[in-house]
């Protein structure tokens, strides 16, 4: 028997899409709904929330059952209905009323990634001068920047594909809507009469330095800020430094910024519009693949033009795995390694396409040095430690690295299930297999990795070996 509250959720769910339909006009947001900008649901992400948590947030978001459409249809700083409830007894008409009681939970609707609507939040904030960036005039006047699909979507982050002038790319915020971010108190003081007309530089850039090593641990010269600073103010110098402000809370913002230029292996930065930037779109990997990642016209058959294309795929995980650790003033670790995080090129270039999860050495001590009882309170995602039970701490030095992540989590699936139809070598095979285990186990005595440059370098020569002689058998 289908659940009544279902059912009703599924009626609802019709009844916001005909008033998202009937709304005429977004710019209704703020006079419909009548709430501060400010406050967004995705504030405060737990599923649940108490009769008290919702008489706190009273009176901030929509009420169902309005009779304006855009009010029914979560049009307001909610974006995408994210402001109805409902509970296991019913709807409620808001947040607030009776007869809920105090044990009986409220839990939202289904958030709806794909709702294009957010874009005319953004181009509304846009033209009301509330934000800017290169890509605004593209999104909201020219018709260039096109919304195609949701690709992403938990507890405020949201990615999605677009179409840019032809080619396809991807509009990613760690939050929803710009006036969540925290604005830049040093703004606030001089639009409040404060301080004086205008922001020193000198000073927005000491701001600027500090979250940069907030964010990522380091400590730059003002000379390398540039990639993360409009520079020049214009006319609406205001909200360039808050469009800019909102993109720098966003550490994978910041990382890939920082390495514009510097690294084939992450993503180019395109563009912003207010507190979404544009990267390039590559399919990512997945398990789903029975290459972890899509390999099109590369192998369209399988066979040995697959174990060719692997080859290649796994020579350019060495060759990122080599330029993260040594190329970069401190070592890049990578604490979220899966296929999804990863896409590659179709010169077979393995790029790190979501980066959250990266860290640099004196961010990554930091976050491993915590309080501990045993080394699996040490183990941050990918990045593990180990526990020192006479002080109960962490210690701040990872034990394993990103290549033995990559074997455990990637290598392991190829190596030796993807050989077994190709023509390579039995001893070749065995070989290859008994590097990537190597690669993979970590010292039970010490719980460190070990001979991490020998089998660095074994695994290089031996993926050489194997595109040699896969090559050799297509002749």
């Amino acid at each position: 028997m289908t659940n009544d509250h279902t059912v009703r959720q599924k009626r609802t769910v019709r009844n916001l899409e005909d008033g998202v339909r009937l709304c005429g006009r977004p710019g209704a947001q703020a006079e419909v709904a009548g709430v501060p900008r400010t406050a967004s649901l995705h504030d405060y992400p737990p599923p649940l929330l108490s009769l008290s948590s919702r008489r706190k947030f009273a009176g901030w978001f929509p009420v169902y059952g309005a009779r304006d459409p855009c009010q029914a249809a979560g049009i307001g700083i909610t974006h995408g209905c994210r402001g109805l409830w409902f509970t296991s007894g019913g709807f409620s008409p808001q947040l607030d009323q009776e007869p809920l009681s105090e044990d009986q939970p409220v839990l939202p609707l289904p958030r709806l990634c794909g709702d294009p609507l957010f874009l005319s939040f953004q181009c509304q904030d846009y033209r009301g001068g509330w934000l800017v960036g290169d890509l605004c005039e593209d999104l909201c006047v020219a018709g260039e920047l096109l919304y195609q699909r949701c690709l992403y979507y938990e507890r405020g982050k949201k990615v999605l594909q677009a179409q840019w002038r032809g080619r396809p790319v991807v509009l990613k915020s760690k939050r929803e809507a710009f006036s969540s971010f925290p604005p830049l108190g040093m703004l606030q003081e001089e639009e409040a009469g404060q301080r004086g007309q205008g922001v020193p530089e000198a000073e927005l850039l000491l701001v600027l330095a500090g979250e940069v090593k907030n964010a990522l641990g380091l400590e730059l010269p003002n000379s390398s800020m540039g990639p993360l600073w409009p520079g020049r103010w214009g006319p609406g110098w205001r909200r360039q430094l808050a469009s800019a402000w909102s993109l720098l809370q966003q550490e994978e913002y910041v990382h890939l910024s920082l390495l514009q230029g510097l690294s084939r292996h992450v993503l180019p930065v395109l563009g912003s519009c207010g507190h979404f930037y544009a990267v390039e779109y590559l399919a990512a990997g997945s398990p789903q693949h029975s290459a972890l990642f899509p390999l099109g016209q590369a192998a369209p058959r399988g066979g040995q033009a697959q174990a060719q294309a692997i080859s290649h795929i796994a020579l350019s995980f060495l060759d990122m795995v080599s330029h993260f650790d040594h190329d970069f003033s401190h070592r890049l670790h990578l604490c979220d390694v899966k296929p999804e995080n990863f896409a590659i090129r179709s010169d077979f270039t393995v790029v790190a396409i979501d980066v959250d999860m990266a860290f640099f050495e004196p961010k990554m001590r930091e976050i491993l040095e915590q309080n501990c009882t045993g080394d699996e309170d040490c183990n941050f995602f990918d990045c593990f430690s180990k526990c020192d039970l006479h002080v109960n701490k962490c210690g701040a030095q990872r034990v394993n690295s990103n290549l033995q992540v990559i074997c455990d989590k990637i290598f392991r699936h190829w190596f030796p299930s993807t050989l077994k139809s190709s023509a390579v070598s039995f001893r070749l095979r065995w070989q290859l297999q008994q590097a990537v285990q190597e690669c993979t186990d970590l010292e039970v005595s010490t719980g460190n990795w070990r001979a991490a440059p020998s089998v660095f370098w074994k695994l290089r020569r031996l993926l050489q070996a194997l595109l040699k002689e896969l090559q050799e058998a297509e002749k």
